[in-house]
């Protein structure tokens, strides 16, 4: 599962780097895997992390789910943590609201701030939902939201497009929270301190996952 969400591998490449460390399985199981574990996984690292940063940038991007259009909502801090993604078919009022509960209600709090495009809907949904909240709409200032679409766009091409809202939703959750872990900054630190705190990120994901050892 490690490899699936970490890397831009299908489930085909998975099961020939396995078999080449000797390890026997299916590609069906390995996605099997991800389909019952995911989540369960997903949940423990989001509770470990707890709340992530207080000034939010929101962003919507469309993605085809069997030639359908589709809107996914998505939302990053100011470190570039994708603090939680919707997969919806519609971006009016009651879209941005259903992403602004869900939002809320995972971290637990509301947001300092928030950066987004000019679409009205984020502001009619503020409005009811966060009304003091800083609301800022200023060009570019939402790159960074833009920009960090990235990551996801190149497993939607491997996987072909995704068959359904629901895989869309379940893989991009987790994608999401395995990207955070693991994203490290390794062009803005000292090779010494990237390899600690990627050896933390495994310790992480080995209490998630019950997995002693990745190597």
């Amino acid at each position: 599962m490690w490899l699936y969400y970490r890397f831009t591998l299908s489930f085909r490449d998975i099961e020939e780097l396995l078999a080449a460390r000797g390890i026997t399985v299916s590609y069906e199981t390995v996605r099997n895997w991800c389909d019952k574990f995911g989540q369960r996984y997903c949940s423990q690292i989001r509770k470990s992390r707890g709340q992530l940063g207080d000034t939010w940038y929101l962003d919507e991007v469309f993605i085809k789910i069997n030639g359908v259009l589709h809107y996914l909502w998505r939302a990053v801090d100011q470190d570039g943590d994708e603090i939680d993604i919707l997969v919806q078919k519609r971006k009016d009022k009651h879209a941005a609201k259903l992403f602004f509960k869900k939002l809320l209600k995972g971290q637990q709090a509301a947001p300092i701030k928030i950066v987004t495009d000019k679409l009205r809907s984020y502001s009619a949904a503020k409005k009811e939902l966060m009304p003091c909240v800083e609301h800022s709409t200023q060009q570019y200032e939402n790159n960074r939201c833009e920009l960090s679409h990235q990551p996801g766009r190149q497993q939607e091409r491997q996987m072909r497009k995704f068959k359904s809202q629901g895989q869309a939703q379940r893989f991009l959750s987790f994608h999401g929270v395995v990207n955070n872990l693991f994203r490290l900054g390794r062009n803005s630190m000292k090779g010494s301190h990237y390899r600690i705190f990627r050896d933390r990120a495994f310790v992480e994901w080995g209490r998630a996952s019950c997995v002693q050892n990745l190597a």
